[in-house]
């Protein structure tokens, strides 16, 4: 079923909430070396939440930055009592850091956002109108993608189409992790605790009732990206081999047509050799074939050895990831009032 089909039957079933807009929406935002970007950041939400006068607080995840973004979090924290800080050990990565924004949420809905100022905080309050309808995702979704390479839209456009094509699960394209979680939503997203994470997957899978708006990326506001072609490559790993068991399978095919294929090689030299004499091969065929095999198995061993990493990874139940330092912000520090907190245990450390 396609994406508008898929919101239309889900919005037959929704039923409206009781109020206009959450008590509290989280709005949480991963940041590594960000220092330049932070401050408009914050300050373009603090204005967007004054015009909806919508109670919130925002969730930093210092995911072990080496500039002066944690100095520049605490600087705001300072001045704007209702913001959270979560200091990581050392850098997890993006979706770690994503996840343990999540775990340290206290709002009813949750809005997940990057600082640069590529997804506009303006686009909030229609994901909140979203919410009040009844749905538990509201996600958006890109038209443009302005200040990216043709290469990198090219690129993007063909992982969406592997992923839809591969995945268990239908992937939204052209959506990245800019959306809005209720808070049942983001229970079930928190409850998920495998290692090898790839949370555009996670929000896809959970498959609570989901509204698309669309908006018009922009550049960013100021700093560079941190993915590089190389990281995006390993992120693509790790999204295919986390939500589906395709390569497996193909690697099956492929050996499965390697193995008929000589079968009937085999059969031809003997038809060969009956009718037409055994004279010294070449060279340079036998090396192709055994090249080839050779290629085609060590390809196989590869893609089961990229899941049996990952096994033996998610075998060893380490916690996701360690804290330096949580500084709860006014509301979720009363929302967790004699509560323990942990920074990051067995599992998620809730706060609501």
């Amino acid at each position: 079923m396609n994406e508008p089909a898929q919101q239309a039957q889900n919005a037959l079933c929704l039923a409206p909430r009781e109020r206009d807009c959450p008590r509290l929406l989280s709005i949480v935002c991963p940041a590594y070396n960000e220092e330049e970007a932070l401050a408009e950041f914050h300050r373009a939400v603090r204005k967007e939440m004054a015009s909806l006068a919508q109670p919130y607080e925002v969730v930093f995840v210092n995911d072990g930055s080496t500039d002066g973004t944690l100095a520049l979090m605490h600087a705001l924290r300072a001045r704007h009592l209702n913001t959270t800080i979560v200091d990581l050990s050392r850098n997890y990565g993006k979706e770690i850091a994503l996840t343990a924004g999540l775990d340290a949420a206290a709002g009813d809905a949750v809005v997940v956002i990057d600082a640069d100022l590529q997804d506009p905080p303006s686009l909030i309050g229609e994901m909140i109108e979203g919410w009040r309808e009844g749905y538990d995702v509201v996600y958006a979704q890109r038209r443009k993608r302005e200040g990216e390479t043709w290469l990198k839209k090219a690129t993007a456009r063909a992982f969406y189409r592997v992923m839809r094509s591969a995945g268990s699960v239908a992937l939204p394209e052209n959506v990245g992790d800019f959306r809005l979680l209720s808070r049942a939503a983001v229970n079930a997203v928190c409850s998920m605790r495998e290692r090898h994470r790839f949370m555009k997957g996670v929000f896809a899978w959970i498959g609570f009732p989901s509204k698309i708006i669309t908006y018009d990326r922009a550049p960013r506001h100021a700093g560079t990206t941190k993915w590089n072609y190389w990281k995006l490559w390993n992120l693509s790993l790790e999204a295919i081999t986390s939500s589906t068991l395709a390569p497996l399978k193909i690697s099956t095919y492929v050996g499965f047509a390697v193995a008929m294929g000589a079968f009937f090689l085999g059969l031809f030299f003997i038809v060969k050799k009956i009718f037409f004499g055994d004279p010294v091969p070449g060279f340079s065929s036998l090396m192709t074939v055994m090249l080839f095999l050779g290629g085609v198995q060590l390809t196989v061993l590869g893609v089961i050895g990229e899941y049996l990493g990952r096994v033996f990874n998610e075998t060893k139940n380490r916690p996701l990831y360690f804290t330096r330092a949580v500084a709860l912000s006014k509301a979720a520090g009363e929302a967790a009032k004699g509560e323990a907190t942990t920074g990051e245990g067995a599992g998620p450390r809730r706060i609501a």
